[in-house]
């Protein structure tokens, strides 16, 4: 069945057609690193990651770029304000590389906890000035750009259409940053910057044909994109927050730049919200990944973000995450509850399920459908496994097949069961198995010989070390509590 995506610039689901067949280029906005990441960085990177998945389990070859950005992005999100990574820096008394770096591996320590999986290409502006500086030039000559007092800017009124994306095309509305006491040197308040002139207390500055200074926030994105992507790109990926002004001004700088289309398919996610709120470091209400790791499984918080679909807002609170918690461990105690059945004769259809989770996914994305779908799954497999002939085993392998697919490979949330990581040899986790053994089997003597105070005691101290113990008709099972 064909895949359906929501492109944000047609406002419209449309069957997607990579521009090379069997290949998908995509880009990602990602972090700017001034802090250490939050719920919504989760929303964000963990909506484009199930993308990403699905993709390549479709069978296409996808180069997935996401940018780190390092410099440039001010505080006002426009052409005003200071650099949020030099502000950092100031505030912690460090040198703003240190600051961006400290803060990119904190990141993807975060991405990793979440099963996140790594971009092919993770480019910082920093490293990509040249490439900026080019594109500059190439603008400049076009008459898209021009140059006042050290400062560079892209004239809006030389791009027709200007703010197609985000639908704001009245020039007027497009005065980002002009505040009351600014004086800019603009030929219109709708131009936005491309380089700007460094103060002498500015750290972070480099050298180019009009200045000492460094590029604008959205200039790093199209040179990033168009370097390791080329010209036109499949699909260009971020926050809906980011329609304007960011992609309304990348879109405008690299088709003037290129004159051939900049991306096929824009895909937004929403935001993370508290109490109808939106979650942001800048509104100094974000939830740091950090700390909320230390109460939550980060698979449960995967799985809290899945169960919205990413065009959805997502909002957060503390009965939402325990009732994702409940929603995700009965999912893995009916992987548990397969794994562990003796085969028996009964035939399950897999096929049914099959068929819905890939038309859920094949309709944008739609994971909170093809969440669903696994529920829907594991009540129908509860219930074969309770009859007398429960499942046969090239049934269960079916089964078990379809659930590594759908839960572990493309919605990544139902992972093995065990204490260790997969550093951990597998002779420790025989090792421990052997040792479970042995206490289940001490614990069912105890039960024969009808002393509960003993069996009792041995699954009360088990689940005090985070291993709880259920009782079944086929004899005692564990698992790892999150």
């Amino acid at each position: 069945m064909p895949l359906f995506i929501y492109n944000s610039l047609s406002r419209t689901k449309e069957k997607f057609e990579p521009l090379q067949p069997g290949f998908v280029s995509m880009y990602v906005c990602g972090p700017t690193v001034y802090g250490h990441a939050h719920l919504g960085h989760a929303k964000s990177y963990v909506s484009f990651d199930v993308v990403v998945r699905w993709l390549r389990q479709s069978g296409y070859r996808v180069k997935y770029v996401q940018n780190i950005t390092d410099v440039g992005h001010l505080t006002d999100d426009a052409d005003e304000g200071e650099d949020k990574i030099t502000k950092q820096a100031r505030l912690e008394q460090n040198d703003p590389m240190e600051i961006a770096q400290f803060y990119t591996r904190s990141f993807y320590e975060d991405m990793d906890q979440l099963e996140v999986l790594r971009p092919n290409i993770a480019p910082a502006a920093t490293a990509h000035i040249p490439e900026q500086i080019a594109l500059i030039e190439r603008l400049i000559k076009s008459g898209h750009a021009y140059e006042i007092n050290g400062n560079v800017y892209f004239s809006v009124a030389s791009f027709e259409g200007y703010g197609k994306l985000s639908g704001r095309t009245d020039l007027d509305a497009h005065q980002s940053g002009i505040r009351v006491g600014i004086r800019s040197d603009k030929r219109e308040p709708a131009d936005f910057a491309l380089w700007k002139k460094a103060d002498d207390g500015h750290l972070m500055k480099w050298n180019s044909p009009w200045s000492i200074g460094y590029p604008g926030w959205h200039l790093e994105c199209s040179a990033m994109s168009m370097k390791y992507l080329g010209e036109t790109i499949d699909i260009h990926g971020g926050g809906m927050e980011n329609k304007f002004p960011h992609h309304d001004g990348e879109i405008a700088q690299s088709e003037a730049a290129t004159g051939q289309p900049y991306v096929r398919y824009w895909m937004h996610n929403n935001m993370v919200t508290i109490d109808g709120i939106k979650m942001g470091k800048s509104l100094k209400n974000s939830i740091n990944l950090k700390e909320l790791f230390k109460e939550t499984d980060p698979m449960v918080i995967r799985f809290f973000v899945l169960q919205s679909h990413y065009r959805s807002q997502l909002d957060y609170s503390e009965t939402a995450i325990k009732a994702s918690k409940t929603g995700l461990e009965k999912l893995r105690e009916t992987k548990r509850r397969l794994q562990e059945q003796k085969p028996g004769t009964g035939v399950f259809a897999i096929a049914p399920f099959q068929h819905r989770f890939a038309e859920a996914m094949d309709d944008d994305f739609n994971t909170p459908v093809a969440i669903s779908v696994l529920f829907d799954l594991s009540k129908a497999i509860n219930a074969a496994l309770d009859r007398p002939e429960a499942l046969s085993e090239a049934s269960r392998q079916d089964v078990e097949a379809f659930l590594d697919r759908a839960g572990s490979q493309t919605l990544c949330i139902l992972k093995p069961d065990n204490l260790f990581s997969d550093r951990d040899s597998k002779e420790s986790v025989k090792k421990f198995d052997g040792v479970m053994t042995i206490l289940l089997e001490l614990r069912a003597e105890a039960r024969k010989n009808k002393d509960f105070a003993l069996s009792d005691k041995i699954r009360d101290r088990l689940l005090e070390a985070g291993i709880a113990i259920k009782d079944t008709r086929d004899g005692a099972s564990w698992s790892v509590q999150s």
